[in-house]
């Protein structure tokens, strides 16, 4: 039980530091966007290309939003079902005891 909650600890530790970099850099395209609103003659193409990634971050789909890659080449979305299917799950022919 103490192995597994460490280990849980550490994994969240990890995510907590992924989490971090990913905001830092959602915090500086914020800034850059903010620089160049402020310009009078600025390129609107390339601003609108920065919001539309942005907004690729915080599109919720069924009410949750986007957690890392969405799965989106090919032929659409597809989830872990799709992608790879499931073995059919079989009863164990042994006794465990």
């Amino acid at each position: 039980s103490d192995v597994c909650s460490s280990d849980l600890i550490s994994e969240l530790k990890v995510q907590q530091e992924v989490l971090n970099v990913r905001l830092g850099t959602i915090m500086n395209v914020v800034a850059h966007l903010q620089q160049a609103n402020k310009k009078e003659k600025r390129k609107t193409d390339d601003v609108r290309a920065i919001v539309n990634d942005m907004l690729r971050v915080f599109t919720t789909q069924d009410d949750k939003f986007a957690m890392g890659f969405s799965g989106d080449i090919g032929d659409g979305p597809t989830t872990a079902y799709d992608a790879l299917p499931p073995k059919p799950w079989k009863a164990p022919t042994e006794s465990l005891v």
